[in-house]
């Protein structure tokens, strides 16, 4: 039976349906936590605390974060940070009835959020090749469903919903995020052990950690799937920076296009994923994965040129279609080759590169549009896109994909051991 043929296990099932909704809860909650902010203040620089405080978890705790998920059962870490997020979502609610928010709770509330989602995410990265194998193909299409569900929940579906809730009482889309956490952790509790990785020598956190961090660079064709996001992000954060002006500024678009091309963006992205699968074979992971990062590049250089927004439009849509592709190709690709206990520790690595260059990218803009231009953070990044690619293209061509995916499959040594009825508890970290 060949690759493509294989049927993805019932347990995918329930994977895919407890990241559909907590990425519709998601949704939710990145509409409402800001406007709930803006019930308490206007306050630009409280406002960007409770936004930054998200992604603080990813720049503080990325590395060690992915070091103690290989340390611990993968599929006992995601309901376990889902229970614990359903149950943290609950104080912010009763502050809500109670009329007693405040920008310091709300901060709190998203830094506990991210770093739970740093758990989660991680642990789910590293348990998709337990549970399926390291066939690329089938990761390939496992991530495309995952990837497609995710975006239409969260980009679709979670924000007008939020919204919505918030229309109803400030505790409402809180209550509406705790619930998707708490299903999510019931169908995850439900999913079947898979073999765990053997644990390795003892040794300390942080020596382990860094044993991850070293395999990302070590490793050039690690390496180059981890820059991809990194200068993407910087690309990307110096482009949303100034999107909004340059719509309303160059493109005429009020605050309803501006949310219609945000819409084309994500409708790109769902196409994107779905052809994923179709491009690897066709084109080789390693070209394709050359050609989504050049797509992604033109597309914001013909953003930065567009006359009018239906040009606009259709360079949103592209460059989401790249990313989209992208999203599904890297990550089955680092599933397939790392070995699975390293795949914690490498996963939590590439997504700390992409976080800490994020910041880097909206200084960019800002200074960029404030000397030049508000077109000229457009023409930037699609400058860095397409020099990312010119560099990384050798360093994920497909010559050194498949070398690495045969040293990968020819990998004799045992590196699990046989599952069991339920996981063991999760051990904690010695001092």
């Amino acid at each position: 039976m060949t690759s493509e043929s294989k049927k993805l296990p019932v347990g995918f099932g329930r994977l895919w349906t407890a990241q559909t909704v907590s990425s519709l809860g998601d949704g939710v909650s990145h509409a409402a936590l800001p406007l709930l902010a803006l019930t308490l203040t206007r306050d630009p620089i409280a406002l960007a605390v409770i936004t930054a405080a998200g992604t603080l978890p990813w720049l503080l705790f990325g590395i060690l974060g992915g070091a103690l998920v290989d340390r611990w059962d993968r599929r006992r870490t995601m309901w376990v940070t889902d229970a614990v997020r359903a149950v943290l979502l609950a104080v912010p609610a009763g502050a809500a009835v109670l009329d007693l928010l405040s920008v310091p709770l709300l901060a709190t509330t998203a830094f506990l959020l991210g770093l739970g989602g740093l758990f989660f995410d991680t642990a789910a990265t590293a348990y998709l090749p337990d549970l399926l194998g390291r066939d690329p193909a089938v990761l390939e299409r496992a991530n495309s469903r995952l990837r497609s569900a995710q975006t239409a929940a969260s980009g679709f579906a979670g924000p007008p919903a939020g919204s919505a809730l918030l229309a109803l009482g400030r505790a409402v889309p809180l209550l509406a995020d705790a619930l998707s956490f708490a299903v999510s952790a019931a169908l995850v509790r439900s999913l079947p052990p898979v073999p765990r990785p053997l644990p390795e020598a003892r040794e300390s956190l942080l020596r382990q950690a860094r044993a991850g961090a070293s395999h990302v660079f070590r490793d050039r064709l690690l390496l180059g799937l981890a820059l991809r996001p990194a200068v993407g992000n910087v690309a990307f954060l110096a482009l949303e920076t100034v999107l909004a002006l340059f719509a309303h500024e160059r493109l005429g678009i009020g605050a309803f296009g501006f949310g219609l091309l945000l819409t084309a963006e994500a409708a790109g992205g769902l196409l994107g994923a779905g052809l994923a699968s179709f491009l690897g074979r066709r084109l080789g992971t390693g070209t394709a994965l050359t050609c989504t990062a050049a797509l992604e590049g033109f597309a914001i250089l013909l953003l930065a040129a567009a006359p009018g927004p239906y040009v606009a439009g259709l360079a949103l849509a592209l460059c989401g279609a790249g990313v989209g592709a992208t999203m599904v190709l890297a990550p089955s690709l680092r599933q397939a080759v790392v070995p699975a206990h390293l795949m914690g520790r490498v996963a939590s690595t590439s997504r700390m590169l992409s976080m800490c260059a994020a910041p880097f990218g909206a200084f960019l803009g800002g200074w960029l549009a404030t000397a030049y231009d508000v077109r000229t953070p457009l023409y930037a990044a699609a400058f860095l896109l397409l020099a990312m690619t010119a560099v990384t293209s050798t360093m994920t061509g497909n010559r050194r994909v498949e070398a690495a995916l045969r040293a990968a499959a020819a990998t004799t040594a045992p590196t699990t051991s046989a599952p069991t009825t339920d996981p063991a508890p999760v051990p904690q970290p010695t001092a």
